[in-house]
């Protein structure tokens, strides 16, 4: 029986590469962290994931349906600040939630902001977002022109300590986002932005409403990003205008490690979850095997080449021994 090329394979589980990357990252962390596992070192280590993976969500639906969003980690650094100077380190439970809401709005009217400029206006995706990160980041420092501020200490433990089962209160998020995409998926929306991503005009002429499709996948990206900086801000507790900048880039990473094609059509949201995480577990193991912290970028590079050419190189290999 002939074997399956290796791009037929990722073509069929574009997730494969994402999913051996994160098994091999957590085998070596082990060597390092041998209490990985551990009920709270877990906990902790998933908390600081979480950020970074929501992001990433947000970031492969807006790919997946051929655009891309650079202002994401702006939009996570506005939330941050919003919360941290409005709520405060003596606010209440009540004002906390009543941001948390407005934040979300935030989030969603900056995704609404670049759909606008994108789908309607016909502008391009990467420059487009890419101005309106300066826009975005520009709006964090005024409300927060220095570190600082934050969020009751009670909440932000809440945050940290809550573990339901036992189980880290960010693997009930991640599994409730799977279970939203899984029914987007699953409906002429799913097909809509696979079919935008893929071909566009093919979409365009099978009544597709491809305008609607652009718009609508920068909300969800401005809404996750929104997710993103709650997250961040109660991991940390505290407020930071520049926290978002190094998590944009990151969020592509994990896009791509996680096998979505940049061109469009390609991948899903388990594989950038994976991502993420592999992000996450190579820098514990950076800082646990006590390296140059210059490797991580490195290391990050270097994943990032191999998933793009690795279809590529085996198929050279394949030809040449055929």
């Amino acid at each position: 029986m002939r074997r399956p090329r290796w791009e037929s394979l990722t073509g069929r589980q574009p997730a494969l590469f994402a999913l051996i990357l994160l098994v091999l990252s957590i085998a070596i962390n082990l060597i390092v962290q041998p209490n990985m596992f551990a009920r709270e070192t877990l906990n902790s280590n998933m908390r600081v994931f979480l950020p970074l993976i929501l992001l990433a969500v947000g970031q492969a639906i807006v790919i997946l349906g051929g655009g891309i969003d650079i202002s994401v980690g702006a939009i996570a650094s506005i939330v941050n600040t919003v919360l941290a100077t409005r709520v405060g380190l003596d606010g209440s439970p009540q004002e906390m939630w009543t941001y948390v809401f407005l934040s979300l709005l935030i989030g969603l009217l900056a995704g609404a902001i670049n759909g606008f400029f994108i789908a309607y206006l016909r502008l391009q995706p990467i420059i487009t977002t890419y101005a309106t990160s300066f826009l975005y980041a520009g709006f964090a420092l005024y409300i927060l022109p220095n570190p600082g501020g934050g969020i009751p200490a009670t909440i932000a433990q809440l945050y940290r300590s809550s573990t339901p089962l036992n189980l880290p209160l960010a693997f009930f998020i991640i599994l409730i986002v799977l279970l939203i995409w899984l029914y987007l998926r699953a409906t002429r929306y799913g097909r809509f932005l696979y079919a935008v991503g893929g071909r566009p005009q093919a979409a365009y002429e099978t009544a597709v409403p491809v305008t609607w499709v652009q718009f609508s996948m920068y909300v969800i990206s401005g809404l996750m990003a929104a997710l993103s900086g709650i997250a961040i801000t109660m991991l940390s507790g505290s407020g930071n205008a520049d926290i978002g900048g190094p998590m944009t880039l990151n969020s592509i990473t994990a896009v791509v490690i996680g096998g979505n094609a940049l061109s469009g059509g390609i991948g899903g949201v388990a594989g950038p979850i994976m991502g993420a995480i592999t992000l996450g577990v190579l820098q514990n193991i950076i800082s646990f095997a006590d390296i140059d912290t210059w490797w991580e970028t490195f290391v990050r590079a270097t994943i990032i080449v191999v998933a793009l050419a690795a279809p590529g190189i085996v198929n050279l290999f394949r030809r040449r021994q055929s």
